[in-house]
């Protein structure tokens, strides 16, 4: 008799699979999450758009595995969305500083890193940090679209610029100070960019 085999789906073709994700990353790259389809990444890769969701499931993770990320951002925010409004500043810096803490920080490096030296991949970054984090936190907020996109940069600028004076150049005291600390100084500023009065780039 044959071997019974193991319950799940069959091992697929990993050449396929990569072909799928080259596709995928170019697609995610030149027209962003919105833009691109499954179905027009399957035909890009010569493959059935069944096979797609065979090797990923969704749309959604078949992004998140072309940018390699090392943790799913949906997984976090429910965090910062159910914080009281006047507290989701400071929410947002206790998540990113708990998720650069902990095991997913390798991959999240390297993620930057390869953004800083690759056209692409700063494309795909700039889609995953735009399309699972900006806009989840700023689109719970009641103000119009135009509003949303700039807050939502300044959102990021402040993040981005916490990340790497703290991980990358380790600048003291930011380097070892306690994500409490932390986020009490940098949450006023962020609260202040998702609800405060400021003057949005673009706005003049």
């Amino acid at each position: 008799m044959e071997p019974r085999r193991p319950p799940g789906r069959r091992p697929g073709n990993p050449g396929t699979r990569d072909a799928v994700l080259a596709a995928a990353r170019a697609a995610f790259a030149e027209r962003g999450f919105d833009g691109a389809s499954v179905r027009g990444i399957a035909a890009a890769a010569g493959v059935d758009p069944a096979l797609v969701h065979h090797y990923f499931g969704t749309k959604d993770k078949l992004f998140l595995a072309a940018v390699e990320a090392p943790v799913d951002p949906a997984d976090l925010l429910p965090e910062v969305l159910t914080a009281a409004p006047e507290d989701r500043g400071a929410a947002v810096v206790r998540v990113v500083l708990r998720l650069w803490d902990g095991p997913a920080r390798p991959g999240i490096l390297a993620l930057v890193r390869s953004a800083v030296n690759h056209e692409w991949s700063a494309r795909l970054l700039r889609e995953f940090v735009l399309t699972k984090v900006i806009r989840r936190v700023v689109g719970s907020i009641d103000m119009p679209v135009e509003e949303r996109q700039a807050r939502g940069a300044l959102l990021a600028s402040q993040v981005v610029g916490l990340v790497v004076t703290r991980y990358v150049i380790q600048l003291e005291p930011i380097a070892s100070a306690s994500r409490e600390d932390l986020a009490a100084a940098i949450g006023p500023t962020l609260q202040r960019y998702l609800t405060g009065e400021v003057d949005l780039p673009g706005a003049r």
